[in-house]
């Protein structure tokens, strides 16, 4: 028996925080153009880490430059992301400029280390 369409949706929308580049926070924020979904680091992340394309390898390596952002006002400035929350982890989407969402097969998503103390 298959699960009833809600309960899919609480098991990959637990929590309600993304890592969201500061390149598309703010005043001045460019669209979400890829974004992927990882497994949750705590029970308030979703999973989900937002770019806008234009993140350098520098940018990206400063941790600071992902910023741990509530997923419904990014939701309420772009409806098109909404569709994409209910995929689970490893699911990698892209858009061009003026374009629709696709998914992306051959990108490796980044294992995020994780330190894990152990009593």
């Amino acid at each position: 028996m298959t699960e009833p369409k809600a309960e899919q949706k609480r098991q990959t929308r637990h929590g309600h925080m993304a890592r969201v580049s500061k390149l598309a926070l703010g005043d001045k924020a460019l669209p979400v153009r890829f974004m992927y979904k990882t497994i949750p680091e705590h029970g308030n992340d979703t999973g989900w880490r937002l770019f806008t394309g234009y993140e350098t390898a520098k940018f990206l390596a400063e941790f600071a430059n992902l910023e741990p952002f509530p997923l419904a006002p990014m939701c309420e400035a772009d409806g098109s992301l909404d569709a994409l929350l209910d995929h689970n982890a490893g699911t990698v989407w892209e858009r061009q400029p003026n374009q629709g969402w696709q998914q992306v097969h051959d990108f490796e998503i980044p294992v995020e280390e994780v330190e894990v103390e152990v009593n």
